[in-house]
């Protein structure tokens, strides 16, 4: 587990981890050998003359002292490399998820990677803090007792060596028993919070159906598959505390039984067969509580395993030698895209003039967004190519790239905060004077003056407190600001009312004059004033030209069209 810990935290944090390590290991020897000034201080005080004891009471009076220090710069140590290693932590994941295509965001990863980046990194970087320095005092300091035990009386210290592998195999045993177990656990713990979450978002539907008074069959039925598998992870666990406690149990036994016979032959003092029990009893605390410690850190194993599973997810190569375009065209060369086991895109070609317009229609999952998404690279084509100014996009720096294209979705994501810095995320270093015209061109400005708060009025979580036109107006707003050359619309009006699709249709327009533009859109009206039109249907070009020349050839983009202009299409 160390060594994932230190893969997880990286080359940077790897020299500071193993300090912190050496520093508790050296506290936990320094606690055994504390303790074995017990011996000499017992058999003083039991013997002939108990004045003897005191040299070794003040000798281990500053041996607590000494350790006490140790103890206390070692937890001191362990929270400030914790709490740096965190932050550190923090900062890689965060630096890795942003350069991690945005195809590899499915609807279910990005619960995990949530749940992982907030409580999944606390519990990993949790074994820095709480639990390393209990396991390693838990695991050095009996074995120091043990060494001390060999010193004083060698019979009694094999004894007490005799239960090391006992231990060991029992931990072992432990972790691979409750390994499955654990795995469920977690599947299953995934799996109802997803109910939890799914429940409450159905509860307008449940009401509407007069079903308030019901139990969630499916949120039910995972509780108690969690009740389940936590009750098989103590059962799988259960063995091995009772083991160790046995065993733990049973060398105190063995060391009692020996240190009589021995006192009984006169091979050894009964100070020091008392020392040596004490020092006995000592050891049962650390060892006992393994059971505990190996328990976090067994589920704190699997958290480290999944931070590691995903940072060694590959990101998109970056090139090594950059190639920056000077035009604008934008190009497919026979592209071919897999999502999975399908073909989304099959051998496409394609191009787009600089500072034209290009509309692509079609039907419900031909692949008409996924070449937006080829476009801005966040996925990499399986054959082919695609390629800005003549340059692939695999050979363009990211930044670059992202630099020269300006992307309007459907579903508009606006960070928690005023509109103003939603609007500035296009452009940080804009001028409040740029920003202003940008949301002027947007109409965003007659939204503005009507809200509370004005320019500083919080959007909330997700613009959650604007409607879906006002989100989009403030997307087009920060493209504006951008003034990038080219630019991808992806169904940016296909659910607005018609207030606001005409404030965003005159926004875009705006934006679009003078970019080469790649639009795809459901509603036929918006798609007019392009140069050329590309009907997509299954990953391939059906047809393609203007408008009026493909509604007078009666295809499959004139039946559309026919069908748009029916009232029941157009409402």
């Amino acid at each position: 587990m160390i060594r994932m810990l230190l893969r997880v935290l990286g080359h940077e944090y790897a020299r500071p981890m193993r300090r912190t390590m050496a520093l508790m290991t050296t506290t936990a020897i320094a606690e055994g050998l504390l303790y074995a000034l017990l011996v000499p201080v017992l058999r003083a005080l039991f013997g002939p003359e108990p004045g003897d004891a005191r040299p070794w009471l003040v000798a281990f009076g500053a041996a607590v002292a000494v350790y006490a220090a140790l103890r206390y710069i070692s937890d001191l140590n362990g929270f400030r490399v914790g709490t740096t290693m965190l932050r550190g932590v923090y900062h890689r994941l965060g630096d890795h998820l942003a350069r991690l295509p945005i195809g590899w965001y499915g609807a279910g990863r990005v619960g995990e990677v949530s749940v992982l980046a907030s409580r999944g990194v606390l519990q990993a970087m949790s074994v820095v803090v709480h639990l390393l320095a209990p396991f390693i005092s838990a695991c050095a300091t009996p074995l120091t007792i043990v060494a001390v035990m060999l010193a004083f009386n060698w019979r009694m210290g094999l004894a007490a060596l005799a239960a090391a592998p006992i231990v060991a195999a029992i931990q072992v045993w432990t972790a691979r028993s409750t390994a499955a177990a654990d795995a469920e656990r977690h599947e299953r713990d995934h799996e109802a919070s997803a109910r939890v979450i799914e429940y409450l978002q159905a509860q307008p539907v449940l009401r509407a159906g007069g079903r308030t008074a019901e139990r969630f069959r499916l949120l039910d039925d995972s509780l108690r598959h969690v009740q389940r598998a936590s009750r098989r992870t103590v059962l799988a666990t259960l063995p091995g505390v009772v083991g160790l406690t046995v065993t733990v149990q049973a060398m105190f036994t063995v060391l009692l039984v020996l240190g009589a016979y021995l006192a009984l032959g006169g091979n050894i003092g009964a100070a020091e067969v008392l020392a040596i029990l004490v020092l006995a009893a000592r050891c049962a605390d650390p060892l006992l509580s393994l059971a505990d410690i190996g328990g976090k850190l067994r589920a704190t194993r699997s958290e480290l395993a999944r931070l590691d599973t995903l940072l060694r997810t590959e990101p998109l190569p970056e090139p090594r030698e950059p190639i920056q375009p000077v035009r604008h065209d934008l190009e497919f060369d026979s592209v071919t895209f897999r999502h999975g086991d399908r073909t989304v895109i099959d051998d496409l070609s394609l191009s787009v003039p600089q500072g034209q317009r290009l509309a692509i229609v079609g039907p419900s999952g031909a692949g008409k967004s996924t070449l937006l998404q080829l476009l801005a690279r966040f996925y990499d084509v399986d054959a082919g190519a695609v390629r800005v100014g003549g340059v692939d996009v695999r050979a363009i720096d990211t930044e670059v790239l992202m630099a020269r294209i300006a992307v309007v979705f459907q579903d508009v994501y606006l960070f928690d905060g005023t509109i103003e810095e939603n609007i500035r995320l296009g452009r940080p270093g804009a001028g409040e004077a740029e920003v202003r015209a940008a949301a002027t061109a947007a109409r965003l400005d007659e939204v503005i003056e009507r809200l509370p708060g004005g320019w500083q009025a919080d959007v909330g979580e997700g613009g959650a407190l604007l409607s879906g036109g006002e989100r989009q107006r403030v997307s087009i707003a920060r493209a504006l600001l951008k003034n990038a050359p080219i630019v991808l619309l992806d169904e940016v009006t296909s659910a607005l009312d018609p207030v606001n699709e005409a404030a965003v249709h005159e926004g875009i327009e705006r934006l679009m004059a003078g970019r080469t533009v790649v639009m795809v859109a459901h509603r036929m009206r918006t798609v007019q004033r392009a140069d050329r039109i590309v009907f997509l249907d299954g990953g391939r070009i059906v047809e393609e030209g203007g408008h009026d020349d493909l509604l007078r050839r009666g295809g499959r983009y004139a039946g559309y069209w026919n069908i748009s202009l029916t009232p029941a299409a157009s409402e």
